[in-house]
């Protein structure tokens, strides 16, 4: 085949044809009294063979009440430790779960009601009025329960005491064709989208993982990203669970919080979005604390400059911030820098995982480009999604007739096959016919001593031309002007990627993720041009 097609170096997996619950919990009874879960706040501790036992006793109540295969159930809930019981209950009964963000308004999570087809959700009692809201508006929804306690709804708690009988483990499901998760894309680049994810793609890709990955009993992984993404759903919940390792979870980041939570419970690997490196690598509070029990940070969601992962690992004694890439349509993982790397290419987000194949084609021919030369990142594997629920045209215009996955991703392979990624097509700035890319401009920025945080996006100027304009959080204390950030970049980069804006903020808007929602930046710059 083409030459230009690169292929992983890791023997192939065999695809696994198990729902994603016996794919995760299969050696639960081997595990036994291992911890599975610590709840990082309370430091209440759930075993693995309570997990596996509330899962079953949980299916039992959601199929009493009428939960059958085929059906969506919407989990609507920040991490916590009864979470991953939930998931693999709705898997017992033969649902899908489609994950609602905790933040959603009550129109959002309506919407996505909806679209999925949901008709039954679990949340929690801090989150009900935005459940109940949304449930009115979608019409259609059956039950409503909650993992905590809430007067006149069912818990979590309530199925656990019942004595249903368990669905049958032969529910006939496909495990090629039968959804396991249905997460929604994040919307950053237009209307959410219902991924449809099948029990073999994302149990697949647990196997692909498993080569680069090095947690298992003893080690302890610390789930501060959220479960509801997949990002959060694969490496800080399903992944670790598999192999045996002990989770500790936050309901959300907090420095301080997660700082304390890595020292007293030695965790052992943390996985990672780039606004908490540069946390790590930058903030004083982090002197305060005995991380030394830290063997491995992995990073992903976003670009991270590699001067910024090389800060932090210095700062916390590590060989390397390892790096790994995907997206929610694949499941989610492609690379990953393995876990044994004690010297990778800086920047490199890692070579391709076992069953993968990959293209860099151009962005104006679709021609296939060689080592070096960038393009959008093109993408084959048994981990790609289904489709797109309800939405045939849109899953045929990123999944190609030959079976190739248009990621939106901008990115250049070496001759080793060590990827690097640019940035996202959509976000390409272009000036004058030179294509420049936010994320490098905002690695250079967050360089800057005075730079707490950067975002960048094109705007258009007096002339109708594109120009790179600056977001910009000051550090605290640091005065820093416009024109001293300006000359800052322009000293550094081509006269084409100069930042010619700038304007100073409070924070960069950001998705639970880390990626910046440079659409919120985008409807700021519209309103203040429109006064």
């Amino acid at each position: 085949m083409d030459s230009h097609v690169y292929r992983s170096a890791y023997a192939d997996v065999a695809p696994v044809e198990l729902p994603i619950h016996e794919a995760v919990l299969g050696r639960a009874a081997e595990y036994g009294e291992r911890p599975a879960l610590i709840d990082g706040v309370d430091g209440s501790t759930v075993s693995y063979a309570q997990l596996d036992r509330h899962s079953r006793r949980i299916a039992a109540g959601l199929a009493a009440s009428g939960l059958r295969r085929g059906d969506v159930l919407a989990l609507h809930s920040p991490n916590s430790v009864a979470f991953p019981a939930v998931f693999y209950a709705a898997s017992r009964c033969g649902a899908a779960v489609t994950t609602i963000h905790p933040l959603a308004t009550e129109e959002e999570f309506a919407t996505q009601l909806r679209d999925s087809g949901a008709r039954r959700i679990v949340t929690v009692a801090a989150l009900l009025e935005t459940a109940r809201g949304a449930a009115r508006k979608a019409g259609g929804i059956a039950d409503i329960l909650v993992c905590d306690r809430a007067e006149g709804h069912r818990s979590i708690g309530d199925l656990l005491a019942a004595d249903a009988p368990e669905p049958p483990a032969a529910l006939d499901l496909d495990a090629t064709t039968d959804l396991a998760a249905l997460p929604y894309s994040s919307g950053t680049t237009g209307t959410p989208k219902g991924v449809m994810l099948t029990h073999r793609s994302i149990a697949t890709n647990l196997a692909q993982l498993a080569p680069l990955m090095s947690n298992g009993p003893g080690d302890r992984i610390l789930a501060v990203l959220p479960f509801f993404h997949i990002y959060g759903l694969t490496a800080l919940m399903n992944a670790p669970l598999r192999n045996g390792a002990t989770v500790v979870v936050l309901p959300r980041f907090d420095l301080r919080q997660f700082l304390a939570a890595i020292a007293d419970h030695r965790i052992t690997e943390v996985y990672a979005a780039p606004p908490i490196v540069l946390a790590l690598a930058k903030h004083p509070m982090v002197d305060d604390y005995d991380l030394s029990s830290l063997r491995h940070l992995v990073c992903a969601a976003a670009p991270l400059d590699d001067g910024l992962a090389a800060a932090c690992a210095r700062r916390l004694g590590l060989p390397a911030v390892l790096q790994a890439y995907g997206m929610t349509e694949l499941s989610p993982a492609t690379h990953m820098v393995p876990a044994s790397a004690t010297a990778p290419p800086p920047g490199a987000v890692g070579t391709l995982l076992p069953n993968t194949r990959m293209r860099i084609v151009s962005l104006e021919t679709g021609a296939d480009l060689g080592p070096g030369e960038s393009g959008e990142i093109l993408i084959q594997g048994p981990q790609m999604m289904k489709g797109y629920l309800g939405r045939p045209a849109e899953t045929d215009a990123v999944i190609d007739p030959e079976g190739w996955l248009h990621t939106g991703d901008i990115g250049r392979a070496d001759a080793d096959g060590w990827l690097y990624v640019v940035d996202r097509v959509k976000e390409l700035i272009k000036y004058k016919g030179y294509q420049v890319a936010p994320a490098d401009l905002e690695a250079l920025l967050l360089a800057h001593e005075g730079i707490a945080d950067a975002a960048v996006i094109g705007v258009t100027d007096e002339d109708g031309n594109e120009v790179p304009k600056a977001f910009v959080v000051r550090r605290q204390g640091a005065e820093l002007t416009a024109d001293e950030v300006i000359a800052y970049v322009a000293g550094r980069v081509a006269p084409y990627k100069k930042v010619r804006r700038v304007e100073f903020l409070d924070s960069v808007p950001r998705a639970t993720t880390g990626k910046i929602l440079r659409r919120e930046l985008r409807a700021r710059e519209r309103s203040s041009t429109a006064r």
